[in-house]
């Protein structure tokens, strides 16, 4: 039995909690960012088709408006990622406190209420879309958070498997263009969503057998173990075990003047913490850092240009595919089929970021500086694709949109798994949860930004061109977050080369940081 026969089954144990975390990601967990896919499906089947309205033009030529049903639309996924976002913040700190087993209870139960609403809902009964795709992804981004703390169990590659479940959680995306497919073929919406309601049994054994029912610390203490095994296992709070770990830190870090510039890496400074010590492991403190603004601001700007190009995908492929249902389908088909490739994209981000793992640290550096210090050219990566998939999605050519899907998803694999990275490495571990909850809080709330510019867009005759452009000149924005972080990191080495002579001067250099 996994878990008792020593090493070896620890081992395998590990590797199958990867496996099966990998797989959950991938078929299940962000399946709702492949909106334009289903939308697809649902104008088929006539949801909403009653805010269609025959208009007669100027040649007087009747044509059939849909413009609202567009809306509509948009609006449900606007209101999804809204509440996927938003809602982290509260789960976050459930998951901080409770521990995996509740949290992946509550995703379990708002991801099968959500897909049995879908396979419930029907022409008449359309607004059920509303609550039940929040559900989805609400439950959805509840397992990617619980599975990001499986890249504790693999050490050196522990950003590599953060980027690699976050890529998984992209290419989920794809699962609503193999609804579409199966709904070509004659299967209805509701047996698909019925059959993803089933599979939620597998979350449920996942949960009990490969999964802690506390939290995966960082790093892993020899022995570990989780779930059911036939011995005892071990249970660990990631806040002691962190505390216990600062107060061996700050024993070995005291005994020279060197040593303690160490010390001077905390939340409260111009940076968050690398080594926080005391009160600096404070959720206050890290939050009110710059680091966490510039790192919001990264994220906010990004992550709003890609919720309003997947939530106007579908409109956008219409005006420049003059109305071709057909042409409309086979960019659709070519948008879902990229977004598959989100996993084989995001663990290059992770390998940027791990690159430095087995080399030896230069002197008076710790570990999680260097982990700082490597995710600058990462960060640096993803707001330049950033840039150029705006650019892309700016021109009004319709076969430059192939480079855009292709940039799209490699942008997005890189920013989402690069956050829960960047995270894990810059703030102390028994905060994870809130503090990654509270980023894409108030992200989403940024992202609410999308409905004004759908107004504007309609205001403007329905084309988007001027708002890309201004959303292209707020993507400038995320540069500043990997300057931050190289200025701050050029400044701690510049500081070990210069050792203060007295812990006078080693004060003096801790309050100018």
């Amino acid at each position: 039995m996994l878990g008792c026969d020593g090493g070896s089954g620890t081992r395998i144990r590990h590797k199958l909690t990867l496996a099966t975390g990998l797989l959950e990601c991938l078929c299940f967990a962000g399946v709702v960012f492949g909106w334009a896919s289903l939308v697809f499906v649902l104008k088929n089947d006539g949801y909403f088709s009653d805010l269609c309205v025959n208009v007669t033009e100027a040649n007087g030529t009747t044509v059939t408006d849909c413009s609202a049903q567009d809306e509509r639309f948009s609006l449900i996924f606007t209101v999804a990622s809204f509440m996927n976002n938003f809602l982290t913040l509260p789960n976050g700190f459930i998951f901080d406190r409770f521990g995996t087993m509740a949290t992946r209870l509550l995703a379990i139960f708002l991801y099968t209420l959500g897909t049995l609403l879908v396979a419930l809902s029907s022409k008449a009964l359309s607004f059920l879309f509303f609550p039940a795709i929040s559900f989805i992804a609400v439950g959805g981004i509840l397992f990617l958070l619980t599975n990001i703390q499986v890249g504790n169990l693999f050490g050196t590659h522990r950003s590599t498997i953060i980027t690699l479940y976050n890529g998984a959680f992209d290419s989920s995306s794809a699962v609503f263009l193999i609804i579409k497919v199966l709904r070509e073929k004659g299967i209805s919406l509701r047996s698909s969503f019925l059959f993803l309601s089933v599979c939620d049994v597998i979350h449920l054994l996942r949960t009990l057998f490969l999964m802690p029912k506390s939290h995966i610390p960082y790093p892993v203490p020899e022995n570990y173990k989780y779930g059911v095994t036939c011995g005892k296992s071990n249970s660990y709070n990631v806040e002691e075990f962190e505390a216990t770990r600062e107060l061996k830190y700050v024993a070995d870090t005291t005994e020279t003047a060197q040593d303690r510039e160490s010390e001077l890496l905390k939340c409260e400074n111009s940076a968050p913490s690398v080594e926080p010590t005391g009160k600096d492991n404070s959720f206050k403190s890290c939050v009110l850092s710059w680091f966490f603004l510039w790192h919001l601001i990264w994220l906010s700007v990004m992550q709003l240009r890609h919720y309003l190009f997947i939530g106007t995908l579908n409109p956008m492929l219409n005006r420049l595919a003059n109305q071709d249902p057909d042409t409309v389908s086979q960019y659709t088909n070519a948008f879902a089929i990229t977004q598959l490739t989100g996993i084989f994209c995001a663990p290059w981000n992770g390998l940027l970021m791990d690159r430095h793992k087995g080399k030896a640290l230069k002197p008076g550096e710790t570990e999680k500086e260097a982990d700082l210090r490597s995710s600058v050219l990462s960060l640096f990566i993803t707001s330049l694709q950033c840039l150029l998939f705006s650019i892309c999605a700016t021109v009004p050519l319709l076969p430059l949109q192939y480079i855009t899907f292709i940039l799209q998803v490699l942008n997005r694999s890189f920013l989402y798994g690069g956050n829960a990275a960047f995270i894990s490495i810059a703030f102390p571990a028994q905060h994870f949860g809130k503090l990654y909850g509270l980023v894409m809080s108030l992200s989403a709330v940024v992202s609410l930004l999308q409905y004004p510019c759908l107004a504007l867009v309609k205001t403007l005759g329905g084309d988007p061109f001027y708002v890309n452009i201004s959303l292209t000149v707020l993507t400038l924005l995320a540069f500043i977050h990997p300057l931050s972080i190289f200025l701050y990191c050029r400044r701690l080495a510049n500081q070990r080369e210069s050792p203060p002579n007295t812990a006078a001067e080693a004060t003096h250099r801790e309050a100018a940081l």
